[in-house]
């Protein structure tokens, strides 16, 4: 039996491709191109039959080292805290000051494209600084 090497992270959603739009911002991913004709991939889809309308969008890395991420359309909302989330690991190898300045700068960062910082649990006896944060449909994920 082999192991699996390859998955992909899907996300439950009300709108596909802001939300894929937004997490391509946070981690340098890119979506399929457009379809000639339009001028977004809101208008293609709204372009279509009801029957034929997607409910769902991906976007990946485009070196091929990180997992795909599948937006899909569910009708109920966000009500609890997420089971799974992601790790944006935007402080790798930063200790101390250094650390905590480089994850605060991408939480800026973030916050303008339409991220929520939750809180700042500083460094302690056993862990490294790390920022809490929800992404613009509300989705849990944390800066180390």
């Amino acid at each position: 039996m082999s192991s699996i090497k390859q998955f992909q992270v899907t996300f439950d959603c009300a709108e596909p491709a802001r939300l894929a739009g937004f997490w391509c911002e946070v981690l340098g991913y890119v979506v399929p191109p457009i379809p000639e004709g339009f001028a977004t991939w809101e208008d293609y889809h709204r372009s279509l039959p009801p029957e034929d309308q997607v409910t769902y969008f991906a976007c990946s890395d485009p070196s091929g080292a990180g997992p795909r991420l599948l937006f899909q359309r569910v009708p109920e909302g966000k009500i609890v805290k997420n089971r799974v989330h992601l790790d944006v690991r935007a402080g790798t190898g930063l200790v101390g000051e250094e650390r905590l300045a480089t994850l605060e700068a991408e939480c800026a960062r973030l916050v303008a494209l339409g991220a929520v910082h939750v809180r700042t649990l500083l460094a302690d006896d056993e862990n490294e600084s790390c920022i809490l944060m929800q992404d613009i449909e509300g989705n849990e994920f944390c800066l180390d």
